[in-house]
């Protein structure tokens, strides 16, 4: 029998540029190792600039070199693996082909055979006219593209031949768990099940009969079970990791993270880094509307125990920033110079942080919401006096977290009971402007430097078993 202190849980998290492992002591609470890698697995879409596809041969190729990093005397302490990753996205692959295992040096990993790329969940191949011409989800989710019932209603329609090849599909996440359990048919969590669209979070059940009606391939749909279950044992030695090690199923990256953070059921967590979220857990008990009210700012996504997290999730965030930085850094090669995009941002910052306040008003919905997608960015109460690089940063920064004040209020925080905000993501912890303006708009005590780590809350959700 296994002494408490042997007991590590491994989280991983296969994130929309990265992958991440950690080693958790299920006993202490504490991280004891961690490991992170850019996959840089984007590849050509053939939808052209609005397609985002990644290859996933090079994602699992990341995910164990990142596993086999860690301390290989740690890893045989692993009794248990919890795993997220990015949601809506899908894959597609044969059931007992998806992979193949095999040596690579002393180590025996898996490597993914015959498999589609990873449509993720950027796609922006389903335009708004197609997404209407779909029938009406039963669900309190409205649907969107990227999602993954979204993109195979796109294949259906566009590329039928393509979709004849599989009859297993499944985000990045699901794919890992199968590939590690050998499972003869992919399980997937509410967490991932919700985020596809056409599933009813509160039967939780998918909408078969609307699907069916659809001609919709459902042949393909996961089998359901609930987060934080185990659903399979490792069919192979994986890294140095024992065979038999107990799999839980796929969570989704955003509860997990919350799950790392968010300490006390009175905590909200804001989260900027790539895109922006807003979110804190309802109350028990409480079951959203059976369909989504046209143009709501804030989802509920489905969280651990039958309990919802109330989510503003924007779709512009420190992207926003990178892209402002490209824009000067484009310009400044126009004259033929070169500046690093390091130095340039931290010039930018410099220059926000001089300026305290301004009268330019800059609305940075550059890549739209998904609540009003065809609102996009404008800039207004343009003076001749406030055109600094200083302006314009203040200006960005303050647009950037009153678009997420925007979709969700600090009276609603507080009616919620809501007590302290967890300030948290890459964008966030490196922009000191960003923070002053969180804390001019958000009337919290707000804790920053405790990250959400969708990682670390994987392997948390796993341990608590214990």
């Amino acid at each position: 029998m296994e002494s408490k202190a042997s007991r590590l849980v491994l989280g991983l998290d296969v994130g929309t540029s990265s992958v991440k492992a950690a080693l958790l002591d299920a006993a202490s609470g504490n991280v004891v190792h961690s490991q992170s890698r850019e996959t840089r697995a984007a590849v050509q879409s053939e939808c052209g600039p609005q397609g985002k596809e990644q290859d996933v041969v090079l994602i699992m190729r990341t995910l164990n070199d990142c596993v086999s990093s860690l301390p290989k005397e740690r890893l045989k302490e692993v009794v248990r693996i919890g795993v997220s990753g990015q949601m809506h996205g899908v894959m597609f692959w044969k059931t007992n082909q998806g992979c193949h295992w095999i040596n690579s040096g002393n180590l025996r990993v898996f490597e993914p055979r015959d498999t589609s790329y990873l449509i993720t969940w950027e796609d922006g191949r389903c335009s708004m006219d197609f997404l209407a011409s779909l029938p009406q989800p039963q669900s309190h989710l409205s649907l969107a593209t990227g999602f993954g019932c979204a993109t195979i209603f796109w294949y259906l329609k566009n590329r039928p031949d393509f979709l004849d090849s599989y009859d297993a599909a499944g985000t990045i996440q699901d794919y890992v768990v199968a590939m590690l359990c050998g499972l003869q048919r992919p399980q997937m969590s509410v967490h991932n099940a919700a985020s596809w669209g056409y599933f009813n979070a509160r039967s939780k059940t998918w909408n078969t009969d609307i699907l069916h009606g659809a001609g919709f391939p459902v042949f393909l749909l996961p089998d359901v079970v609930n987060a934080g279950c185990v659903v399979g044992k490792a069919s192979y030695e994986w890294c140095g990791i024992h065979q038999g090690t107990e799999v839980g199923v796929a969570l989704g990256d955003f509860q997990c993270s919350v799950y790392s953070s968010a300490t006390e059921s009175t905590d909200a967590v804001l989260n900027i880094s790539t895109s922006a979220q807003l979110t804190f857990s309802m109350a028990e008990g409480f079951q959203p509307e059976d369909r989504p009210s046209p143009g709501e700012s804030v989802a509920y996504f489905p969280y651990f125990n039958d309990r919802y997290l109330a989510v503003a999730a924007s779709l512009n965030g420190g992207n926003v920033l990178a892209s402002f930085i490209t824009m000067l850094s484009d310009w400044i090669a126009e004259f033929g110079l070169d500046i690093p995009a390091s130095t340039l941002y931290t010039r930018v910052i410099t220059a926000g942080l001089s300026q305290h306040e301004t009268h330019l008003n800059i609305n940075p919905t550059l890549f739209g919401e998904r609540h009003t997608p065809d609102i996009l960015a404008s800039v207004t109460n343009i003076m001749a006096a406030e055109l600094s690089l200083g302006h314009v940063t203040r200006a960005l920064c303050r647009g950037i977290v009153q678009n997420l004040h925007s979709m969700l209020p600090s009276s609603r925080l507080q009616e919620s009971g809501v007590k302290r905000l967890i300030g948290s993501g890459s964008a966030l912890s490196r922009n000191e402007v960003l923070k002053q303006e969180v804390e001019k708009i958000f009337p919290f005590p707000i804790l920053y430097g405790k990250d959400t780590d969708s990682a670390l809350g994987a392997a948390m959700v796993m341990a608590k078993q214990w």
